[in-house]
């Protein structure tokens, strides 16, 4: 099969780190190439290279055997690259046929020609046989369907390449299912993908060719066929890791957090649970269950109705995130992006940001703040030239450290982690499975998880409650603690 996309001896530095260290790849066409690698591995930088944001300081770019160079995106798309980002670009506020169009309106002398936008739009999704209104806003569709109008716009625009970075991060299983489906007819009809992705099962799904990147570096090449789950971590890591899920069992305290028949009106309704200290208790369900809702509200980033939450059996009032830090409860969102982190902060100020106690009379103490930002750190290990470099420079699992660092700082009693380790590589999942434990194994702490990956629930939980349509479905633990059992919940057929 003819060469689509190659690249040779791609090389990329910032100051203080190499994100990019002599990488190879061919991308053959029509086919699906996974490039998969630990956080900070350098997946971002390279695809950011190709589709013309970065410029690479050494190395040869090739399309369709013509060696390139993009200084520019407008001049990557121009030559047929299309890249859909993590977090999705597009203005809510405007209509369909607006979004699609983007940057390529027809117009005349300054003036909209709305007829013939309007007749492109209706000509493309009947091409593509998509049942969607021009005039809709764009705001009013689910991610899945501005996903798949990311990738009709690639094509509208006669992409040949198209980058997915995490496609399926924020979507449901059957909107998966259709976002397969989709790239097989793409691969059909002569495109080919460039898809990054922390998900296993879904590599060995739809890929055809994979490549590791590990520290910069194109460790390994090949087939599909020619790797397994294990020999992919290993590359990633470069190391074995035989069990992913360090869960021991702690012997369990008194409660810590209990919540009494929590509601809010057309949200959730009766929720109660307890968590004693060091116990991971874990919440599942499928997507609108209610289970990010019912975090934050015990978080005091929304309101409820009626209920109870008692910290250390004292009944807490909880009106905001300070009164909730206050008390003891902290949240690891699963936005990080819009409410873990500072973006245009440094990683030092994103980990003091809660815990600024360090003071000389009225001021900060800005040594003792440093000594202490240092120091946890370090702990945690995060991988960032220091703690003065700007935090939207990390990766997505060493940004998921720094948010960890700061919650640390404040000595928390309940730490609820929302998603914790999505969009983290398999290396960076483990250090936060890690540091879980260790915090459970200092009998302190009481811990909620919430996760769409059972398999991590049931490794790491001691149990778990399993909501659906805002209501607690039942609670499942040790031997019941089965993918089977929790999904029967969740889809609301057995309890």
């Amino acid at each position: 099969m003819e060469e689509k996309l190659k690249l040779v001896g791609i090389s990329k530095s910032f100051p203080g780190v190499k994100a990019l260290d002599n990488v190879d790849i061919t991308l053959r066409k029509g086919t699906v190439h996974a490039i998969v690698g630990e956080n900070g591995a350098g997946k971002s930088t390279l695809m950011k290279i190709i589709s013309g944001l970065y410029r690479m300081d050494s190395g040869h770019i090739y399309l369709d055997g013509k060696e390139v160079t993009f200084s520019s995106p407008q001049e990557s798309s121009h030559a047929g690259i299309a890249m859909i980002y993590q977090e999705l670009n597009y203005f809510p506020d405007l209509s369909i046929e607006e979004n699609l169009f983007m940057n390529r309106l027809p117009s005349s002398f300054g003036f909209m020609k709305w007829r013939e936008l309007r007749k492109k739009c209706l000509e493309l999704f009947e091409d593509k046989n998509i049942n969607y209104h021009p005039e809709n806003k764009v705001k009013d569709l689910s991610i899945s369907d501005i996903q798949m109008l990311e990738i009709l716009k690639a094509v509208a625009f006669n992409a040949e390449i198209i980058i997915m970075d995490e496609p399926t991060s924020s979507i449901s299983n059957e909107d998966v299912e259709h976002l397969f489906n989709t790239i097989e007819n793409l691969k059909k009809e002569g495109i080919s993908i460039l898809y990054i992705s922390h998900k296993m099962d879904e590599i060995f799904k739809i890929a055809d060719d994979i490549t590791v990147l590990r520290d910069g570096k194109s460790v390994v090449t090949g087939l599909v066929s020619e790797f397994n789950s294990d020999s992919i971590i290993t590359h990633m890591v470069g190391r074995s890791i035989e069990n992913i899920y360090p869960k021991k069992k702690v012997a369990k305290q008194n409660i810590v957090l209990s919540v009494q028949n929590l509601s809010r009106s057309g949200i959730f309704e009766n929720i109660s649970f307890d968590v004693k200290a060091g116990e991971i208790v874990g919440f599942a369900g499928l997507i609108g269950a209610g289970r990010t809702e019912v975090a934050r509200a015990v978080f005091g980033l929304d309101h409820y109705d009626s209920g109870s939450i008692f910290v250390e059996g004292n009944k807490a009032k909880i009106t905001s995130p300070s009164s909730a830090i206050k008390n003891g409860i902290i949240l690891l969102t699963e936005d990080r992006k819009r409410e873990g982190i500072f973006s245009v902060r440094n990683v030092l100020e994103n980990i003091s940001i809660s815990s600024l106690r360090v003071k000389k009379g009225a001021f900060i103490n800005l040594k003792q703040e440093r000594n202490e930002v240092i120091d946890i750190f370090n702990k945690l290990q995060v991988r960032a030239p220091s703690v003065d470099v700007n935090i939207s420079t990390l990766s997505g699992g060493n940004q998921q450290k720094v948010i960890l660092c700061r919650w640390l700082l404040v000595n928390a009693k309940v730490m609820i982690f929302d998603e914790p380790t999505r969009g983290i590589d398999v290396g960076a999942k483990f250090e936060i499975y890690n540091i879980m434990q260790k915090l459970a194994e200092m009998n302190k702490v009481a811990i909620v998880m919430i996760s769409s990956e059972l398999p991590e629930l049931i490794g790491m939980c001691d149990k778990i409650y399993v909501m659906n349509r805002g209501n607690i479905a039942g609670c499942v633990e040790g031997n019941n603690m089965t993918q089977e059992n929790i999904m029967r919940m969740a889809a609301g057929v057995g309890g």
